[in-house]
C-alpha cells in the first residue's frame, strides 16, 4: 500500500490563482520524498492540501489508502504530521515539554502514554534537556526540534516538512 497516493489534483485560491494543476505523485511507505520548485511554485500549497488544511478542487489524495477528506479531523491527525516552516508558526506552548506533549495529549491517550512519547521525541531530536525551558528563549534552530518533536509525538504515519532546510 502507497503511504501518499495523488492523482490529478489540481487547486486554485478563491482570488482565481490556479496553484496547482494535474499533480500526480506517489510516495511508498519508508521513502524520503523531496519537493523541489521556486517560490510560488505550489509547494506549501501541496503540502496543506495533503495534511487537508486546504481542499483540492479536483482530484484525489489518499494517505496510507484513504481519502484524506473523508477522514476525520482527528484521524487525519493521526495519519499526517506537519512541521510548519516557521517553529514560531507552530510553537505556543510555556514550555517545551508542554508544546510536544500537547498533541499526543490531544490524540486522547493515556497520561502515561503521552509522557513516554514526549520523553522520546524529545530524544529523538536531541533536545531532552531542554524540556522545563520556555519556548520564546530557544533559538531558532531549538525551536525547530520541538516542533519536529512535537509532530513525533503524535507518530503519524507520514510526516511532512515545510521547507526543512530553510534558515
Amino acid at each position: 500500500m502507497r503511504s501518499i497516493d495523488v492523482q490529478a489534483v489540481s487547486f486554485a485560491y478563491d482570488d482565481g490563482t490556479e496553484a496547482l494543476s494535474g499533480i500526480d505523485f506517489h510516495a511508498e511507505a519508508g521513502e524520503f520524498v523531496a519537493i523541489l520548485g521556486s517560490n510560488g511554485s505550489g509547494k506549501t500549497t501541496l503540502i496543506h492540501l495533503l495534511v487537508g488544511l486546504l481542499e483540492a478542487k479536483t482530484g484525489g489524495i489518499r494517505i496510507g489508502g484513504r481519502e484524506i477528506r473523508t477522514l476525520p479531523e482527528a484521524e487525519r491527525h493521526r495519519q499526517v504530521g506537519l512541521v510548519f516552516q516557521n517553529p514560531n508558526d507552530q510553537l505556543f506552548a510555556a514550555t517545551v515539554e508542554q508544546d510536544v506533549a500537547f498533541g499526543a495529549a490531544n490524540l486522547g491517550l493515556a497520561a502515561d502514554e503521552v509522557a513516554g512519547r514526549t520523553a522520546e521525541a524529545l530524544q529523538l531530536v536531541g533536545i531532552e534537556l531542554l524540556a522545563d525551558k520556555a519556548i520564546h528563549t530557544l533559538s531558532f534552530g531549538q525551536k525547530r526540534r520541538a516542533a519536529i518533536a512535537g509532530v513525533l509525538s503524535m507518530s503519524p504515519e507520514v510526516i511532512l516538512m515545510d521547507e526543512p532546510a530553510s534558515a
